[in-house]
């Protein structure tokens, strides 16, 4: 994990290694002041000695000005140093999803993602920073201060050691048992947001069906859960306090004790005691700090585990060698294809599948639900590798093109439809960024998209929402539709996603691309039949299988799942009309 996370700091190392470097500066600094104030006061105060004590004392500001200095200068480079350790490393999760098979995002829910991206970061940049500075200084002003302390007087020195290692065993008991509770509170953080997302992404419906209390009462559930868990891994945490604040007055009224005695008779001065109760403040202070400092590394080494899980998860796709950089057709093979999400062979939702579709053909594809009709087009553009068998585009392998070429040569438009914030035009040009208007315009000519884009009073500059929220849900598949023509694709995948549109607009659009883009193959996934009774063929899905592949003609006469359909569909809209 520390390996996966260090990589990140890349630009901000000589930062991270600087600030430590003004620690021990400052720590040295402040560890000289007790024993330079020991010296001012048993050679200066108590002999009467303005001289001595003015010079002790110009030296003593120096000192101390120069600590703070040092301590700005460490605070400041920790401070740019952890900030830049988190910027890199949500950079480089994001970076590293965009490379994401569907298979690997399957395994990480869009909720969990944003916690590593958001909660989990800030947990490691805090942690960072507290490392960076206390995790250096604390162990440097220990050490320094106890080797000043036995200087000062080695016996009552001692009395430091024996606690040490009281503390240490306290720490380890508490981050032993802290740190499972952390790691659950995390998990539960991925299901609270999970709840808000899908709540705000489906309020239109929540409001629709009265079920606020419904959702009010899922959310409070999860978040009473997080509550409990916070309270007890803070309930083990806060012992740390207690352990601390006992071996620090322990050790006080002990050297305070055995100093009294010593400096009654004779073996100590009254300098070397106020020294010495220095040094005991520093070095408590200093494993205070300490425990402070694993506390936090408790909390954040759940949040750098989840965040390294990201980083570490291999894509399951992954370009060849020596990859081919040219699609030469649209033309389409599957040869014995099957498919499992699970990647398990009993478990198969496409099942040898062989088909071969001509460069230029328009394509069919019905299907009950569960039919496998989306898995089968989602493997075209290598979206999922195929468990068994090949499929061959423009007569190559899938897996021997580059990944880039080859899904710039397909374009998709899936049945959830998304559009993002910004213009119209910013929309498009998803499909061609250097899309000229006269080609924008005619994108959205062929998906019957010009109509309505031409009422707005902006036009192609009109604002879309998140999601495409203020347009309807037959507008957004026309957007859609049109972002994927202006990719100029060989091949062209529409999964049911002229379903929000009338049969009128439906069949505009399928003439349109008959005249226009003849060359391109089409694959029509839908569930009407009119919608595909015009293509070259239709093949008929059941249950992960190629049922039937033929003209509307040849379906009609032979196969009973395209009959069942086409009748009952006729009987429908004679009932309607």
């Amino acid at each position: 994990m520390i390996k996966t996370l260090a990589k990140s700091i890349r630009e901000y190392k000589i930062v991270s290694i600087i600030t430590p470097v003004f620690i021990i500066g400052e720590v040295v600094l402040e560890v000289l002041i007790p024993y330079l104030m020991a010296d001012l006061i048993d050679k200066g105060v108590d002999k009467g000695d303005m001289n001595y004590i003015w010079k002790m004392g110009s030296i003593l500001a120096a000192v101390a000005l120069a600590s703070l200095i040092f301590s700005f200068l460490a605070g400041k480079y920790a401070a740019v140093a952890s900030a830049g350790f988190a910027k890199n490393l949500r950079h480089d999760m994001f970076y590293k999803i965009q490379n994401y098979s569907f298979a690997n995002i399957d395994k990480f829910s869009t909720s969990g993602l944003v916690t590593r991206m958001t909660t989990d970061v800030t947990n490691i940049q805090n942690s960072y920073q507290m490392i960076l500075r206390m995790a250096f200084r604390a162990p440097c002003m220990m050490i320094f201060a106890m080797v000043m302390s036995f200087r000062v007087n080695a016996s009552l020195s001692w009395i430091f050691v024996i606690f040490i290692p009281i503390i240490a065993l306290a720490l380890g008991i508490i981050i032993k048992f802290a740190h499972p509770v952390f790691r659950r509170v995390f998990r539960k953080y991925d299901r609270l947001n999970n709840i808000v997302q899908e709540n705000l992404h489906g309020i239109r419906v929540v409001k629709s069906f009265v079920r606020e209390e419904h959702e009010v009462e899922k959310f409070g559930k999860v978040s009473e859960e997080i509550y409990q868990d916070f309270s007890k891994a803070e309930k083990i945490v806060m012992f740390n306090m207690p352990v601390m604040q006992l071996c620090v007055y322990a050790c006080i009224l002990l050297v305070s004790w055995f100093a009294a005695r010593l400096i009654v008779f004779g073996d100590m001065t009254t300098g070397e005691l106020a020294s010495m109760m220095t040094y005991i403040m520093q070095i408590l202070m200093s494993l205070m700090f300490i425990s402070m400092v694993m506390v936090m590394v408790t909390l954040s080494r759940a949040s750098g585990e989840r965040i390294a899980e990201v980083l570490n998860e291999v894509p399951d796709l992954s370009n060849p060698e020596k990859p081919v950089t040219e699609v030469a057709d649209g033309s389409i093979t599957f040869e014995h294809v099957s498919f499992s999400y699970a990647k398990d062979k009993d478990k198969l939702c496409l099942k040898n599948t062989d088909i071969a579709i001509r460069s230029g053909e328009t394509i069919g594809i019905i299907g009950g639900t569960g039919s496998s009709k989306s898995t089968l087009v989602q493997l075209i553009p290598r979206l999922y590798d195929v468990t068994e068998g090949r499929i061959l585009v423009g007569g190559k392998d899938v897996r021997e093109y580059d990944m880039e070429v080859l899904r710039n040569s397909v374009a998709m438009v899936l049945q959830k439809n998304v559009l993002f914030s910004g213009s119209i035009k910013e929309n498009l040009r998803w499909g061609n960024e250097n899309a000229s208007d006269e080609e924008m315009v005619k994108a959205c000519r062929l998906a019957c998209a010009d109509e309505f884009i031409e009422h707005f009073p902006d036009k192609y500059d009109t604002h879309i929402e998140q999601g495409g929220t203020n347009v309807s849900g037959g507008q957004r598949q026309r957007l859609c539709i049109a972002r994927a023509l202006l990719k100029k694709p060989k091949i062209l995948i529409l999964d049911d996603s002229t379903s929000a549109v009338d049969t009128k607009t439906d069949a505009s659009i399928r003439r349109a691309f008959l005249e226009e883009i003849p060359d391109t193959t089409k694959l029509i996934i839908a569930q009407r039949i009119s919608s595909v009774q015009d293509a070259d063929r239709i093949i008929v899905m059941d249950g992960g299988e190629v049922n039937a592949m033929g003209t509307h003609e040849e379906l009609l006469k032979t196969n009973k799942i395209y009959q069942e359909v086409y009748y009952s569909q006729q009987k429908g809209s004679e009932e309607n009309g």
